[in-house]
């Protein structure tokens, strides 16, 4: 499978290791509601940590990217992986609940710092043409640390938290050392001219880039509902915790599995139909949550997402390379984070509110159209995004973002059919 990815620069590979590495050791948040109640927190301040976590999100991604910009790549993944190690660190060692949400929000701003950095250092480094291939195995990596971490984290449990913190920030320190051993310094940090300001103008004048991550964040929500949604779903039908931690597994298998593969298969097809078609498979998988109600539908309902998931993986990212002028990469991964990072509060937040109130079919249903929508529609940019993205021939093109005239009329053109 590892010949899909042949021919990258080494600059990717030693990504791809440093970022299993660090995946391996997030297995404190899985833990997290577990070890506050080690602690002694009441239930009712659980929600004071967790949405403490959820906000770093926030904040991390678009610092990270500002700084992969300003300072340099290196520097910023350094600051995010030593900045997670210590709030591993300060979350242990948290006196009470006001410190505790402190040290959550330190902690996912610094862990979502880095992402951004890595992103604009894989864009540097990976001709335009390989990028869609070097996102994937990004992904890819995200998803092989994960699924590992799963393991080992209820292993570490079960021999007391302060192991599940000290491996994370053993994991963070150890990339830090590949960072700082093995990988270029990367461009920013005044390699480029600042034609394009310093702040975050540049991303949101940029049309294209407006109308996508609004569509982007709609299939991000969706996918984090299997998150929070999926597990009350087992639940009310009665079902034990073990179907939604083999559900997990399931997923994790298939895009492990699957990924590679999807990525060798479909090389040749076009990445927006492959994004438009994959993000649909998703949408209807999500929505088929709905009619689930034993062990083997709720495992029917998993593998359709985890295809689309395997399919799509790197894809979005690889888009927002393509379309980010050179001295803003890390602005415009840092842009695409954030939005991660807000679909995942909301989903948490509103989806398990909507669940609650109006009733699980409207979760269900907003999955099927919203999700089958935000398709269509970044289907509908796909020849601006193209004329954007293309590739002139080895070295990439770098076209500024900044509306020019009659530039936002022409994508609304696009958009419009």
């Amino acid at each position: 499978m590892l010949s899909t990815f042949s021919g990258l620069p080494r600059a990717v590979w030693i990504i791809f290791a440093g970022t299993v590495v660090n995946r391996l050791g997030y297995v404190v948040t899985p833990f997290l509601v577990f070890y506050l109640g080690s602690r002694g927190v009441r239930t009712e301040q659980v929600p004071y940590v967790l949405g403490a976590l959820g906000a770093g999100n926030l904040v991390g991604p678009m610092a990270g990217g500002l700084l992969a910009d300003r300072t340099g790549r290196r520097p910023t993944m350094l600051i995010g992986l030593i900045g997670t190690a210590t709030a591993q660190g300060l979350l242990f060692a948290a006196p009470n609940v006001v410190t505790l949400a402190l040290a959550a929000v330190l902690l996912s701003a610094a862990g979502s710092m880095v992402s951004p950095a890595a992103g604009a250092l894989l864009t540097d480094t990976v001709r335009a043409e390989r990028r869609r291939t070097a996102f994937s195995l990004f992904h890819w990596a995200v998803n092989i640390g994960t699924a590992m971490a799963g393991i080992l984290g209820g292993f570490l449990a079960a021999h007391g938290y302060w192991s599940l913190f000290a491996v994370d920030a053993a994991t963070s320190l150890a990339y830090a050392v590949i960072v700082v051993a093995l990988l270029p310094a990367g461009r920013g940090g005044g390699a480029a001219a600042g034609v394009s300001g310093r702040g975050y103008a540049v991303v949101f004048r940029d049309p294209l880039m407006r109308a996508l991550l609004p569509l982007f964040g709609i299939a991000l929500v969706i996918y984090s509902l299997t998150e929070v949604c999926l597990p009350l779903a087992i639940r009310d039908h009665g079902l034990s915790p073990a179907t939604l931690g083999l559900m997990a597994t399931l997923n994790a298998v298939l895009v492990v599995v699957l990924q590679p593969i999807a990525t060798n298969v479909l090389a040749r097809v076009p990445q927006i139909p492959v994004l438009v078609g994959a993000s649909m498979l998703i949408a209807v998988g999500v929505a088929s949550t709905g009619m689930a109600h034993d062990v083997w539908s709720y495992g029917g309902t998993v593998a359709l997402w985890s295809v689309g998931e395997a399919a799509t993986g790197g894809i979005a990212g690889a888009i927002v390379a393509g379309l980010a002028p050179e001295d803003a990469r890390g602005r415009y991964q840092g842009t695409y984070q954030w939005t991660w990072g807000i679909a995942r509060f909301i989903a948490l937040g509103a989806g398990t509110a909507v669940y609650a109130t109006a009733g699980p079919a409207v979760v269900w249903w907003f999955s099927a159209v919203a999700g089958v929508g935000a398709a269509l529609g970044v289907g509908a940019l796909g020849p601006a995004i193209a004329r954007r993205t293309a590739v002139p021939g080895p070295q990439d093109r770098v076209v500024p973002p900044a509306a020019e005239p009659g530039q936002d009329a022409d994508l609304a053109r696009t958009a419009a059919g």
